[in-house]
């Protein structure tokens, strides 16, 4: 058992992460992470600054709900205002208001802020400080105080810093929290000053609230706790103004993993990648892939030495083992991979292939051809399994094309714009001719092709496209480049991902809208554990 202090965790995802560029909840998506987040072990979650706006008002109302189970909310909000008594001051009393069992409230360390932006005195700001929390100790609050610019007030006038401190203290507050709410300091400094800060008040818990501005917030914030700080703020994901807040989603598993540190979400570290990913889907962004720990790219492997050595020892390149934080060994296929890669990933997709044979040797050059040609499968999961497919056992497409065409007509004296296609393929030994209208080729294509196959293979019906992506690949022949196309399918269970490559950017669609339905006809065959054409390897023939 360690014998390290334990970390208390204080999340301000809801409050500092929506103040982020882009980023906005929903008061229910707020309740639905604080539900989650207690679930994982989060000790105090911050709900919001009352009085802020409307919103944060009604999640502090239906907060009051919450059966939680560990989590303490906690309401943010300032200092009572110069001059006013802090029984009178109305922010103050909106933060009791929200009838949180905690009150966070932040207040000057730094002359200049004192003196050029509230326009107050050095000994007006201590009054400030410790009448305000005084007030809400007075009121059954348990008082979290944030120093903020602790760091850059420090290095103005240390005594003085000290001095706002001791004024929290005086007031009451259980926690002291050294804010660098700038975000521009280092390591040793940090750590030189918190440990200075735990030495003379040793009867609080301090903490640390970092900000990523010089890319550091996640150090800065084991620096602190490796000066002795036992209370550490940050938000998922590294949300928050400016560049963000130190990312929890990192903080946490190195707390654990490896600093040994005692946390009540020790125990839940497997739901953190999904607990992440609940996080960006709610405030509707794209989960950032090279996110240490929780990120798709976080334990994959490209390069065939790297993904050799993977197979044979995984630690030799995986600092920890993924599945402790919910993520998963992946295995990237591009011009760059080797037999042992090419195994590794078929064996992900429940393949078994032999790494050392002419088959295997065959297989890599047309890899790396149809990459030099602008495919892209290391993204592109259900191409390459329809690809291995093919080329290891056999399988012929379950349909054909024949041939198809697409016609794009304006109408001149309306603006209107009509797409059609018409699409001829071979199915299970039958011609079946189609045609479909959209308001662009891709998705006249798209419906020609489904009306084509609808009968013999019904399950395409479930088959949704989420998002398409094209990207030119030769910048400086313009629109004459060769394009690679993106595409992604669900079945509502289910996505993936298809690509195709070429000049022609309607082909290039063709080729993922294919594979795409391919790779659904393979799935369900393979769940069923049917046999058909394409797990069958009966060859088509154009009758």
């Amino acid at each position: 058992m360690s014998t390290q202090h334990s970390v208390l965790l204080y999340d301000t995802t809801l409050r500092d992460g929506t103040q982020g560029e882009g980023v906005s909840f929903s008061v229910q998506s707020k309740l639905r992470l604080a539900r989650e987040m207690d679930r994982f072990g989060i000790d105090y979650i911050e709900g919001g600054w009352p009085g802020s706006n409307p919103r944060d008002m009604a999640f502090f109302e239906e907060a009051a709900k919450l059966e939680l189970q560990h989590a303490q909310i906690s309401a943010f909000g300032s200092t009572r205002r110069p001059g006013i008594a802090a029984e009178k001051d109305p922010q103050l009393s909106i933060l009791l208001d929200a009838g949180t069992p905690v009150v966070t409230i932040f207040g000057k360390s730094w002359l200049l802020h004192v003196t050029d932006v509230l326009r107050t005195t050095a000994e007006e700001n201590l009054k400030m400080i410790e009448e305000s929390v005084a007030f809400l100790v007075s009121q059954n609050k348990e008082v979290v105080y944030d120093a903020e610019h602790f760091y850059d007030g420090y290095a103005n006038d240390p005594d003085y810093a000290m001095q706002t401190l001791e004024a929290a203290v005086r007031g009451g507050a259980e926690t002291l929290v050294l804010c660098d709410t700038n975000g521009g300091q280092l390591l040793e400094e940090l750590k030189r000053v918190t440990r200075a800060v735990i030495d003379r008040h040793s009867g609080v818990r301090v903490g640390v609230h970092c900000h990523n501005d010089g890319g550091m917030g996640v150090a800065l914030t084991l620096a602190g706790v490796e000066a002795g700080a036992t209370h550490v703020q940050g938000t998922f994901n590294g949300y928050g103004e400016r560049i963000g807040n130190a990312n929890l989603t990192t903080v946490i598993p190195n707390l654990v993993l490896k600093m040994q540190r005692p946390a009540a979400c020790a125990s839940n570290l497997k739901s953190l990648r999904l607990l992440s990913r609940m996080v960006d889907d709610l405030a509707n962004r794209e989960p950032d892939n090279q996110q240490p720990f929780v990120g798709d790219s976080a334990f994959a492997h490209k390069g065939g030495v790297h993904a050799n050595a993977a197979q044979k020892v995984a630690r030799s390149y995986e600092h920890v083992e993924p599945a402790l934080v919910g993520n998963r060994q992946r295995i990237l296929l591009s011009d760059m991979a080797g037999g042992s890669s090419v195994r590794m990933k078929a064996r992900e997709l429940g393949l078994d292939l032999e790494e050392k044979t002419p088959e295997m040797r065959a297989f890599l050059e047309e890899l790396k051809r149809r990459e030099f040609a602008g495919y892209e499968y290391e993204n592109a999961n259900a191409s390459l399994e329809v690809l291995l497919n093919r080329h290891f056992h056999g399988a012929a497409d379950c349909f054909k094309l024949v041939n198809y065409r697409t016609i794009v007509e304006v109408v001149r004296d309306t603006g209107e714009i009509v797409s059609e296609a018409t699409v001829k393929l071979l199915v299970n030994g039958r011609v079946h001719h189609t045609v479909a209208e959209s308001q662009g080729p891709v998705g006249a294509l798209d419906h020609a092709l489904r009306k084509a196959l609808e009968h013999d293979y019904p399950q395409i019906n479930h088959v949704a496209l989420k998002d398409y992506k094209v990207r030119i690949l030769e910048r400086d022949m313009g629109a004459d480049s060769v394009v690679q196309v993106l595409m992604k399918s669900s079945d509502g269970v289910q996505h993936w991902w298809t690509t195709g490559a070429g000049a022609n950017i309607i082909e290039a669609s063709w080729e993922a809208l294919r594979d795409s339905l391919l790779y659904k006809i393979l799935l369900d065959d393979r769940t069923n554990g049917r046999e058909s054409n394409w797990t069958g390897k009966k060859k088509l023939e154009v009758e």
